[in-house]
């Protein structure tokens, strides 16, 4: 495990290369740091990437054409060690390509990197997911990094708000003991574009939506300058978690989501799976400012 940093002169952001983990980012100019510190008495990580499944899986287990195989939460890529394939000052890429321990719980050969660029005050942070296997390649992919909140101590938790890019009608599907996204939604968001951050919101695991229609989401305060604006295309699911009054939030847009409680196992029919072609590259990217 080996730790590297990449920089412009307003940010640095540290990556691991165990699961290409960004564990730090850091507004030099202003002396703030925006990520979860990954204190593990609270929660052990800071953005761990999201390949091959998104959330829980139903008994920790989906089939494939009939043959079953045993995945934990949100896929083997968190706990796997990347190969650093591009390097500059401001541009690293990290690279995981299948062999004998992914082909255990994953029966798809492939090669996914996680390309990280900081411009100025922006990251930009992109999944590159490559079938080389002879059939079609069944995954989901997803980030879910956790910023600090209050991200300056002289605010609460309680004095942010999330701004969304659009006006959203949409309610929240819940999650249950097992992990299992229920069936129906209940009331969240009607005919608003903030949604106010209490402690109390989180105390039921995550908010998971499916309709989004916002490409942003900006953490801002009523009562300091500090925030980030979060901007991602092409993923149709998001999170957004909270540990019990933790002192951060996970933003975590999503191409796929976990099971539902009336999965029926089988990878082919699970909801939102991305089916890739034979040969064939899928690119997602979201980047964040910070101010």
């Amino acid at each position: 495990m080996a730790y590297y940093v990449i920089s412009s002169e307003n940010l640095m952001v540290t990556i691991n290369d165990q699961g290409a983990e960004i564990v730090k980012i850091h507004g030099t100019t202003k002396n703030i740091d925006y990520l979860w510190n990954g204190d593990p008495s609270v929660w052990p990580k800071t953005s761990p990437v999201l390949f091959p499944v998104i959330g829980g899986l139903k008994e920790n287990t989906f089939t494939y054409k009939g043959i079953k195989y045993n995945m934990n939460r949100h896929g083997f890529c968190r706990e796997t060690l990347f190969t650093v394939t591009e390097q500059t000052k401001s541009v690293i890429t990290f690279t995981l390509e299948a062999n004998e321990y992914t082909l255990s719980q994953y029966p798809f050969a492939f090669r996914f990197s996680v390309k990280h660029e900081i411009k100025d005050n922006q990251l930009f942070v992109s999944y590159i997911v490559e079938n080389r296997d002879t059939k079609p390649m069944l995954f989901s992919v997803g980030a879910h990094p956790g910023f600090n909140v209050p991200i300056h101590p002289t605010s609460s938790f309680e004095d942010y708000y999330l701004l969304f890019s659009s006006v959203e009608n949409t309610g929240r599907y819940n999650i249950n003991r097992e992990g299992l996204i229920e069936n129906t939604p209940t009331t969240l968001l009607q005919n608003t574009d903030r949604l106010l951050l209490t402690r109390e919101l989180f105390y039921k695991d995550a908010l998971v939506f499916k309709t989004l229609k916002s490409t942003s989401i900006s953490l801002l305060s009523n009562t300091s300058e500090y925030g980030l604006k979060y901007t991602f295309h092409g993923f149709p699911y998001m999170g957004i978690w909270q540990p019990k009054d933790a002192p951060f939030l996970c933003v975590e847009p999503w191409c796929g989501i976990g099971d539902t409680v009336g999965s029926n196992y089988a990878l082919e029919e699970k909801e939102g799976i991305n089916e890739l072609p034979v040969g064939e590259t899928f690119v997602r990217s979201w980047d964040v400012e910070f101010f």
